[in-house]
């Protein structure tokens, strides 16, 4: 479809971005998964696996922009669905981050985890019903609507390792700090 064939460039370069970041989010995690805390789950599925899900739309969306479609119509339901989708999971994942205590979420988490992750997939909504209408703005709300989310998952991905190596490695320093300090009185 030659409308999608003007932005070919565009959507390799941020497909690949996404599918390079779900392998380095893997191997973050990895690396960091000694440290966790006892209700770490809880957590994780309201801060990292949302950081997964947008590389994965914006995988997945990347993929439909490079599928030779014979028209818009089928396409555009797709993407219509996925930021449907999208808008029920940002309604999960914000019960998810009330929900959990292992962490108390600022001004910046309910931003980059649910505000801005809904803007993207309400324009993704958007985008697929004005794409029958005029279609070179829909292109640019879905272009904008991924890239969003491919921004919003480095941010939060970022945010998620700062938080282990910073602040978890503080408070287990401070920790076993605390736990040495008897055994110095007794000496």
């Amino acid at each position: 479809m030659p409308e999608f064939a003007e932005w070919n460039s565009f959507y390799v370069i941020i497909g690949s971005a996404a599918g390079a970041l779900i392998g380095l989010q893997f191997v973050v995690l990895t690396l960091i998964s000694n440290r966790q805390v006892v209700r770490a789950a809880e957590a994780g599925s309201a801060f990292a696996t949302p950081t997964i899900v947008h590389f994965g739309v914006v995988l997945l969306l990347s993929a439909l922009a490079n599928v030779p479609w014979h028209g818009i119509g089928a396409v555009s339901v797709i993407w219509g669905l996925v930021g449907l989708s999208g808008i029920a999971y940002d309604v999960v994942v914000a019960r998810r981050m009330r929900v959990q205590t292992v962490y108390q979420p600022v001004f910046e988490d309910w931003l980059c985890n649910v505000l801005l992750p809904f803007g993207a997939h309400a324009m993704l909504s958007g985008s697929a019903y004005l794409a029958h209408l005029r279609l070179r703005p829909a292109m640019f709300a879905l272009g904008a609507a991924t890239l969003i989310l491919l921004f919003v998952g480095i941010h939060n991905a970022w945010d998620a390792v700062t938080y282990h190596v910073f602040i978890n490695k503080r408070e287990k320093s401070e920790a076993e700090e605390n736990d040495l300090q008897p055994a110095r009185k007794q000496r």
